[in-house]
């Protein structure tokens, strides 16, 4: 593992207000609705950004400190979880919220989502024959990483849809965007 990564979400796409209009009748609003899945695709890519941003880091910073497969994986997920809620924090902080508030949205928009892409993320690559001995310099790697971000995204998407139907995750975070 000292050469896997993973992905999350990047929140900055929600600072974007355009394109935001009507998400107060989608479920957005703290209310059960209708959620499209273009909606959940956005929320997933969102902390999938993150989640990658971390998993990549930590397998680039455990292979260079020469750690283990367990030891460079703990580290990838605890960044990946790190810039997963960096990027929410960013978004909503800009919104004007105070940090406390902001932290907790944060917490309550990503937890779930980033833990099941983690879950899914690191089981694909640790099942994979071989992935967890290949290097950051093998295509191997990257394309056992490319199809675990892939199935983390698969199996996120509708996971947050149903989420931000019942007013929770991103759904949280939406209402500091209006």
């Amino acid at each position: 593992m000292d050469h896997d990564a993973r992905t999350h979400h990047d929140h900055s796409a929600h600072t974007d207000r355009a394109g935001h209009t009507g998400h107060e009748h989608s479920g957005h609003s703290g209310h059960s609705g209708k959620v499209s899945w273009a909606m959940a695709a956005k929320a997933t890519l969102h902390c999938l950004t993150g989640c990658a941003i971390g998993e990549v880091l930590g397998m680039v910073i455990g292979t260079s400190l020469g750690w283990g497969n367990m030891e460079t994986m703990i580290l990838a997920i605890i960044l990946a979880f790190f810039f997963g809620y960096a990027l929410t924090l960013r978004g909503v902080l800009a919104a004007g919220v105070d940090f406390r508030t902001a932290f907790k949205v944060a917490l309550a928009a990503d937890t779930l989502s980033i833990a099941v892409m983690e879950t899914i993320d690191n089981g694909v690559l640790a099942l994979w024959p071989g992935a967890m001995d290949a290097h950051l310099s093998e295509p191997f790697f990257w394309i056992v990483l490319a199809i675990a971000l892939a199935a983390a995204f698969v199996v996120t998407t509708p996971i947050n849809k149903w989420m931000i139907g019942r007013g929770k995750g991103h759904a949280v975070v939406h209402q500091y965007h209006h």
